[in-house]
This record gives structure tokens, sequence and C-alpha cells, in this order.
């Protein structure tokens, strides 16, 4: 039998701003189209923020995922998992408030606080509408991403009775070794999900040694415990999918994680990469796992059992 992969598509994100590009989803409407369409193209699970539908600023209170969350669960099956990551801007309680609040199947979850550098963008992009991208952008050079112990134990326990899983997302190979702490303890349990992610400045690079690195570290840490899943940052999306794939892992798309279908040319959907890196997992002979298979897969609660 073939085996099944778990196609994840986040479609928004905090990384990029409006003005990179006219495809990115902001209002409600428009993520909820862009997760409906990722689903029906084939992805299993849809990882989401929210932004501030006139400035496209990333806004991770409640109010802004109420919308789309219920017009998903409406008009489609797949699962829904909401970050805890939000923006690096934001304070552990807002980035969690949403998770909290509507009780996904599935949410984010950094295993480390790490510098989490945007501003090389503006080498790319000059032109911004909103007067807030620019500083946002710049400001990534003084800023950290903040995930303390702390912190991680604070979402494992606020989730705890929630019966929410994780996407536990490693930027570096000290992540894994995070990852492990909390599953000595007891605090995260299998089957986990472990997200590996290449080419953000401040993680792990994008190179196919990198990726190698963090799979062979993550299976003698965790042996058949977990599910292994990557994204690769910006033009390194497709390759980094194809070769994890070829290793026995998931994938994760979207245009949180990059703008691009093909060299200088912007997607035009989040459907289209979903597409595009459906064609690559067919013709490696791979099966693409429908959310029911990723539920099974991943060990969930079901959509009856969350908070929206």
């Amino acid at each position: 039998m073939a085996r099944k992969v778990v196609i994840t598509c986040a479609v928004t994100g905090s990384i990029h701003t409006p003005s990179m590009s006219p495809h990115l989803p902001v209002t409600p409407q428009e993520i909820a189209e862009a997760a409906i369409g990722a689903a029906e193209a084939g992805a299993a699970i849809v990882h989401l923020h929210a932004r501030d539908p006139e400035t496209g600023l990333p806004d991770q209170t409640p109010a802004r995922f109420e919308p789309f969350l219920k017009v998903i669960k409406q008009r489609s099956d797949c699962v829904v998992n909401i970050t805890t990551g939000g923006a690096a801007t934001m304070t552990i309680e807002e980035r969690l408030r949403p998770v909290a609040t509507f009780k996904p199947e599935v949410a984010s979850l950094n295993m480390g606080s790490m510098n989490f550098g945007l501003y090389p963008m503006l080498g790319r992009f000059t032109e911004f509408t909103h007067a807030w991208e620019r500083p946002y952008l710049e400001s990534s050079r003084d800023r950290i991403f903040k995930n303390t112990f702390a912190d991680i134990e604070h979402i494992l326990a606020t989730c705890a009775e929630n019966g929410t899983r994780f996407e536990i997302e490693c930027y570096d190979i000290g992540h894994l070794y995070t990852l492990a702490h909390f599953v000595e303890r007891g605090l995260v349990k299998p089957p986990f999900f472990v997200q590996s992610v290449f080419g953000i400045l401040g993680g792990i690079g994008p190179h196919p040694e990198d990726v190698l690195h963090m799979k062979r570290t993550a299976d003698r840490l965790f042996g058949d415990a977990y599910h292994w899943s990557v994204l690769g940052a910006g033009r390194h999306q497709l390759a980094i999918a194809a070769q994890a794939a070829a290793m026995g892992g998931n994938v994760r798309v979207g245009l949180e994680d990059s703008l691009w279908i093909g060299p200088g040319k912007l997607a035009t959907s989040n459907a289209e990469q979903v597409t595009k890196v459906r064609q690559i997992l067919e013709g490696l002979g791979l099966e693409i796992a429908t959310p029911a298979d990723a539920r099974s897969i991943l060990g969930l609660k079901g959509a009856d059992r969350v908070g929206f």
C-alpha cells in the first residue's frame, strides 16, 4: 500500500506583509476561502493566523479568528490548527488566547526562543502600503521570538484538558532536545507531530544535510513515537518538501512559508502550492492523506470536540 502523506497548509502567517503579494489572505473571508481552497486541493490540515482586515497587521485576538473558523468548519472537514506563535511582537498570553478560547484539534507550539530575522526582506521589497510594515521588518534585527521553558509548559498546561494536540515546531537541533525534555516529563505524549522548519534566519539552514541531520536526530530521540513533517522557507519550500517526502516525511506549504510558486513567480493562492506539492508526492508514488487519515495518524480528538 502507498504511504499516506499529510499535507499542512499555512495560509497567511505573520511573516509576510500585505505589500509583498496581492494574493496574501488578510480579511476573514480571504483567510476562510484560502483555507477551504487548500483543503479542496489536498491539504488535510490548515494552519491559521489572523490579521487586521484593514491593515494586514498580525492580530491574535479571538474576535479576529472566530469569523473564519466558523466558515471553515461549516464548509470543510479539514483539521484546523490554530497558531500559538502569533507574531514575535506579542506576549505569550496574547499568543495563547485563541487556542484557549476555541480548543482546536491542533495548535502550533514552538520549542525554543530564537532570533527570527525578517529584515533581509527589505532588500527585496521596497514599497509598502501600510505604515507598520517597514518598521515591523526592520525591528526584527533586535527582536527575540520568546519561547522559554516556562512559556512552553504554560501552553501545554493550558491545553491539557482540552484534548488539543500540537504541531511541534522545531527550528533547530536544540529544539528537538527541548521536546525530548518535555516528553521525558510526560507533558507531551505520543504520537506527536514534529514540524521541522528550515531556512529561517536564526534557525537551521535549508541545505539537504540540515534536513538529514534533523531527521536523524529526531529518529534517535523519538524512534517510532513521532510523525515528521517539514517546511522550507521561501524558495526552498518545494525542494525540501520533495526531499523529506522521499525520506518518509509529511509536508507543509502555504503563503505563510513562501510567497512563491517558482523562480520570480508569486503563487496566486495557497491551493496552487498545495496542488504543486501534491503533484510531487503523487509522482513519488505516495498517497495524499485525507482529514480522516490525518486524525487517525495523529490521534486527534475530532472536529466535534472543538470550541467553534
